[in-house]
């Protein structure tokens, strides 16, 4: 975006609360294109699982594009009795509440992964959630835990080494980092769908001709071959929609993480 605008970008990274601190910074900055969010899932899952912050997406800001995506991979520790998913819903449903898995935290895309498999499934494991992915994964390679929803561009080394089982991947279709691993709907949970997915939103009020040539300029650099390629090569694929279909994406994703949030009863810090 530096070449294609002429303009320099500063990643101005704000940790705390979720992504909540760096989103209402994000909100309360100027609607000029200079300012931009860099968004992810875990936003969306944010509408619901934080009501109380002091901004709301689809009020606050204007979709602009998405980015990339990429599956998440359910691994277990090799120690566990389960050379598949089919064996692993098994031992789950013969031993409710006695198998747990890692996350890097509430409401995190790993976290809300294995609320959406406990619920599509219909097995009783228990989240353990951690303060971030190096930890957990840590833990769970290590068999402190048994089992994970990890980013496959992460883990699928891990699980090439075999230090962990790949059981599944959580996208439509294989992973072209582990493209033996079935998918969870040909695995045995039909329908099941859970990815990490990034994009780009300014604050309300972004005028709609900005908004058009930021869609423009991400949309070819993200059609790149080389920069499809590089990511291919991770497990993450290119994504490209225009402003409108975007904000309906964003829309529906909300509404999917509402449903799971409240069935599990998720609390931003448990």
């Amino acid at each position: 975006l530096e070449v294609a605008l002429g303009q320099p970008f500063i990643v101005d990274d704000r940790p705390g609360a979720g992504s909540v601190i760096g989103t209402d910074a994000a909100a309360k900055s100027a609607p000029d294109g200079y300012a931009l969010l860099v968004m992810s899932n875990t936003h969306t899952v944010n509408e619901t699982l934080v009501p109380n912050k002091p901004y709301a997406l689809l009020r606050d800001f204007v979709p602009i594009a998405p980015v990339n995506y990429s599956d998440l991979v359910l691994v277990v520790h090799p120690a566990v009795a389960a050379n598949n998913l089919a064996e692993l819903l098994a031992l789950a449903k013969a031993k409710p509440g006695k198998l747990n898995y890692a996350s890097s935290g509430p409401g995190t895309p790993y976290h809300m992964a294995g609320e959406l498999f406990k619920a599509m499934a219909g097995v009783d494991i228990v989240h353990v959630p951690y303060r971030g992915s190096s930890q957990a994964r840590t833990d769970t390679i290590g068999g402190q835990v048994d089992m994970m929803f990890d980013a496959v561009t992460t883990m699928s080394e891990f699980a090439k080494a075999g230090k962990v089982r790949a059981l599944a991947t959580t996208g439509k279709v294989r992973s072209s980092a582990l493209p033996n691993v079935p998918t969870m709907s040909e695995a045995g949970v039909p329908g099941y769908e859970a990815v990490i997915w990034l994009g780009i939103m300014a604050p309300k009020g972004t005028p709609p001709d900005i908004v058009r040539r930021l869609n423009a300029e991400i949309t070819a650099i993200v059609g790149r071959p080389e920069v499809r390629d590089d990511w291919a090569r991770q497990g993450a694929v290119a994504m490209k929609m225009n402003p409108e279909d975007f904000g309906r994406y964003i829309v529906d994703d909300i509404a999917k993480w509402e449903r799971i949030v409240k069935i599990s009863g998720a609390k931003p810090d448990q």
